[in-house]
């Protein structure tokens, strides 16, 4: 069977997207794996696939991880769903909206970028007790759709040099974040309201380039550490500089939560399976 596939990344963070509108594609965790293969297949941190919406959006999310298993959210994921799905339709549409395990989302094209308005945040804690070797900064947690570990280090010369990979792979199996598990953000403050992150991502089980959750993981726990302003800017790996919005409607909580950054369409293809 041969697969028609679209490839799209946002901040550097790439995925496989296929049009499912039909249900006529049927693909198990291990084809999805294999597609998101680097060397031996397309190559994606996951793969997106646009099905009927359910409960009256415009369609339905439904993300992969690179390893084939279903996650409750991207939000780099949902802002190149965002504008593939706004391409769908005769006329280019200004907004889509569209349904996801978190919730149902809206994507607002707006010049070359694409605002997804995110799903509440939830499960917030600050200074958990979590403790990992070579880490000797606080742990913070928040659910943004998917959960995430968050700790701040000193300056840009300590994130630099951080062992992502071994560390992130120690937070993200921690007993505490059992048994689902949990990505894990490094950041540092360049200038108030401006921070950068570095993150390992559940599911691809490595650095990637960009994490849309995890940006607005940062980005709240800055707020709640340093009463730094909406919208905060948070350069990552890919070389991007995203916006975070949001409203405070309690001492740790928020409402109106947006992601705001680059979704470009990069190849379309076909693929035998």
């Amino acid at each position: 069977m041969l697969l028609p596939f679209y490839k799209m990344n946002g901040a550097g963070n790439d995925f496989i997207v296929v049009d499912n509108r039909d249900l006529s594609i049927k693909l198990d965790a291990q084809t999805i794996e294999a597609l998101c293969d680097r060397h031996r297949g397309i190559g994606a941190d996951g793969l997106l696939a646009v099905e009927p919406a359910q409960h009256g959006a415009d369609y339905r999310f439904r993300y992969y991880n690179a390893d084939g298993g279903e996650a409750e959210m991207c939000g780099n994921g949902a802002r190149c769903f965002g504008r593939f799905t706004a391409h769908l339709g005769d006329d280019i549409a200004d907004r889509v909206t569209f349904e996801t395990i978190a919730g149902t989302l809206a994507a607002d094209m707006v010049g070359e970028n694409v605002r997804i308005a995110m799903s509440e945040p939830n499960d917030l804690k600050l200074n958990t007790p979590t403790k990992v070797a070579g880490l000797n900064t606080a742990i913070h947690f928040v659910n943004t759709g998917v959960p995430h570990a968050v700790s701040y280090l000193p300056d840009a010369d300590a994130l630099d040099a951080l062992d992502v990979f071994t560390i992130g792979r120690a937070i993200r199996r921690h007993d505490d974040f059992a048994p689902a598990g949990t990505n894990a953000n490094f950041a540092t403050v360049l200038s108030p309201g401006h921070i950068r992150i570095r993150t390992y991502e559940r599911g691809v089980e490595d650095e990637t380039l960009a994490c849309g959750t995890g940006m607005v993981a940062c980005a709240l726990i800055h707020h709640l550490l340093t009463d730094a302003p909406s919208p905060i800017k948070v350069d990552v790996a890919g070389g991007d500089t995203l916006e975070i919005g949001f409203e405070k409607s309690g001492p740790q909580s928020f409402s109106n939560v947006t992601l705001t950054g680059p979704a470009d369409f990069v190849f379309e293809g076909e693929i035998e399976i």
